[in-house]
């Protein structure tokens, strides 16, 4: 069965899931991850992608973004991978595939998943038991968006923006999300959009990136929910 065309329109935002091949170490050191955080800096102004959140954590990696070119997230994820799996093979003498085959992504509509996704991907390592509070964990988006400490990678999206006139209401209005459960509904949808490489909105929203792409955006019949990672 062929595999299904990945849907990457401009001015859409994406989440993207990257592991490591058979749940292996992706990165091992506080140095590892700088350096995939400095390509993914190069190839986001390369490839002209906005990155909202992100985190990394020992053997996957998600990012929320939106691409401004068609194809930019694609362009910008193989170059990625291009220089960091040469920087991981280099370090630890070994050879062969680092990832786990193409990444997973799926295009969202933003005004009802993306704050719920980047709340998502900020809580991995509180869901993983490695800390408490999401802001104990350096390596994740939630120090710029959470805490207000400046990062050269994080575009913040026109949403986050919307949260309050000052950078003072943003942070507290965002971290105040954070006092409550995401809802299991929505965030079993961003699970299985991103699984599955489908549009995650309504009706007339994939309608419409139906037409930016050409492609068919509604799914096949639904299988068993994945569980949140």
């Amino acid at each position: 069965m062929p595999r299904r065309s990945r849907l990457c329109p401009a001015g859409v935002s994406q989440h993207v899931i990257q592991r490591g091949n058979n749940r292996q170490l992706c990165f091992t050191s506080d140095n590892d991850i700088a350096a995939y955080a400095n390509w993914l800096m190069e190839a986001a102004v390369k490839y002209d992608v906005a990155i909202h959140a992100w985190v990394f954590m020992t053997n996957h990696v998600h990012l929320l973004a939106t691409p401004h070119q068609e194809g930019g997230v694609s362009a910008m994820m193989q170059y990625l991978g291009r220089y960091y799996v040469r920087h991981f093979n280099l370090t630890y003498e070994r050879t062969g595939t680092l990832w786990e085959g193409r990444f997973h992504s799926c295009s969202m509509q933003s005004e009802t998943y993306l704050l719920v996704c980047q709340r998502y991907i900020e809580l991995n390592p509180v869901r993983a038991g490695m800390v408490a509070d999401p802001a104990d964990y350096k390596w994740s988006s939630y120090r710029a968006n959470g805490m207000g400490i400046e990062s050269k990678l994080i575009t913040y999206h026109p949403l986050y923006l919307s949260l309050g006139k000052s950078k003072l209401e943003r942070i507290k209005s965002y971290r105040e999300t954070f006092a409550s459960e995401i809802d299991k509904e929505q965030l079993s949808d961003v699970c299985y959009a991103t699984n599955k490489g489908l549009i995650l909105g309504t009706d007339k929203f994939k309608t419409e990136v139906a037409a930016l792409t050409g492609q068919c955006t509604l799914p096949k019949k639904r299988g068993p929910k994945p569980k949140p990672r």
